[in-house]
């Protein structure tokens, strides 16, 4: 049984079969999801899914997409969705500066009060880095010790990367990315990666696996991902399954 732990099942892309989806994904072999939001209304959303779905848990944050249209108390707001016990992380925050859709100094600020505040809330973060690897590692030297974890979504950067962020204590997830043909930086960092620190995820509706490129990702598609890094690291799939779910509900604490 697999655990997707990063999907954005609030995504309008779902919003035509959502719950025909839903109801398909134990049969599909999916043992638990992640929501993670992107900011105050979709993270809400993910907690309702949450709350919805016996294997949907969630993740409220605001992606450095949308740091530069934080509104005033939105920060509280978010910080009210965690009395939902189904709400077990912080995330998807980050810095983003492949895209720039905002100010850097602004997505800065915004991850520096979102880390003080899982600090605070005693949550693992779910992070968003891209072309940023030496100023998040950087920004998480600065609070080494004083998180309680967290995992790099995702991950694209290099080996040496991923060894700091792994020196730090936290985990590594892998999409759909390393499924691609031209993706052997990801792999190699993967195979830099210890099984107990190794996580799965699809990032639905984005980043779909080979070989369902180009079409809508979903969780049940995490298989792909799975059977990936199983035959990277030369084992059974269903032992990479295990392992990585394992992984994911120590992160979590579920």
């Amino acid at each position: 049984m697999l655990f997707d732990t990063h999907c954005h099942l609030d995504d309008p892309k779902f919003d035509e079969d959502r719950d025909a989806l839903m109801q398909n994904l134990p049969g599909e072999g999916i043992y638990a999801c992640l929501s993670c939001g992107c900011d105050l209304a979709y993270s809400r959303a993910s907690a309702a899914l949450a709350r919805k779905y016996s294997f949907v848990y969630a993740a409220a944050g605001i992606h450095p997409h949308e740091a530069a249209k934080v509104h005033p108390g939105d920060l509280d707001a978010l910080i009210a969705l965690f009395a939902d016990p189904r709400v077990v992380a912080l995330g998807e925050i980050g810095l983003d500066y492949y895209y720039d859709f905002a100010p850097r100094k602004v997505q800065r600020d915004l991850l520096a009060e979102q880390l003080n505040l899982a600090y605070n809330m005693k949550k693992p973060v779910v992070l968003h880095v891209r072309e940023a690897q030496g100023e998040m590692i950087s920004l998480l030297e600065e609070r080494r010790g004083k998180l309680p974890g967290g995992v790099l979504h995702s991950y694209s950067g290099s080996a040496e990367s991923a060894r700091q962020y792994l020196e730090m204590g936290f985990y590594i997830s892998f999409s759909g990315a390393v499924t691609f043909k031209n993706a052997e930086k990801v792999r190699r960092a993967a195979l830099a990666v210890p099984l107990d620190r190794i996580l799965i995820e699809t990032d639905s509706p984005y980043l779909s696996p080979v070989p369902h490129r180009g079409k809508r990702n979903t969780p049940a598609l995490v298989r792909h991902v799975c059977d990936k890094l199983a035959e990277l690291f030369e084992m059974a799939p269903e032992d990479m399954a295990r392992i990585t779910r394992d992984n994911a509900l120590r992160l979590f604490c579920i």
